[in-house]
């Protein structure tokens, strides 16, 4: 028999960069006593995003940040035909990080779909789920995570 569970969680972060969730959410998963199934993770702002990447290696998650923080600089946007001058963001009501922000998060992932067995999600050996602060100063954020599954 199907059954569910919502939860939502929160997550501090330390500013901008990467905060590994894949403990936290087997351990979620675990409890609430579901064994096979699928988890819908969910990111309840406009700022981080989610991923799913590298857990062995820390230099490709410093690459990852390395480059979109030059593909969307927080300086403002320059036309992708190289002709004309720097434009700044109008939208700067929080800092000039809050415009580069938003535009990282909608580049990026804000929700994921896994499947999950024997009460753990399931991934590659080298995989981790991470939440992806894109503002300089730390915050605690909101996700919403939906189990459906049997026990």
């Amino acid at each position: 028999m199907l059954r569910q569970c919502l939860l939502k969680l929160s997550v501090p972060t330390s500013g901008e960069g990467f905060v590994d969730l894949t403990a936290d959410l087997n351990r979620e998963i675990s409890a609430s006593g579901l064994d096979t199934g699928v988890a819908v993770l969910a990111c309840l702002h406009t700022s981080c995003s989610l991923t799913i990447n590298e857990n062995a290696d820390p230099r490709v998650l410093a690459d990852l940040a390395t480059y979109l923080r030059a593909l969307v600089p927080e300086e403002g946007v320059k036309p992708i035909s190289g002709q004309g001058g720097l434009r700044a963001y109008s939208h700067a009501d929080e800092g000039p990080d809050d415009m580069p922000a938003h535009i990282r998060t909608a580049l990026t992932c804000t929700s994921l779909s896994l499947s999950f067995q024997n009460r753990r999600l399931l991934l590659g050996i080298w995989q981790a789920v991470y939440l992806w602060e894109h503002r300089r100063f730390g915050s605690t954020r909101q996700l919403s995570f939906h189990l459906i599954g049997d026990s």
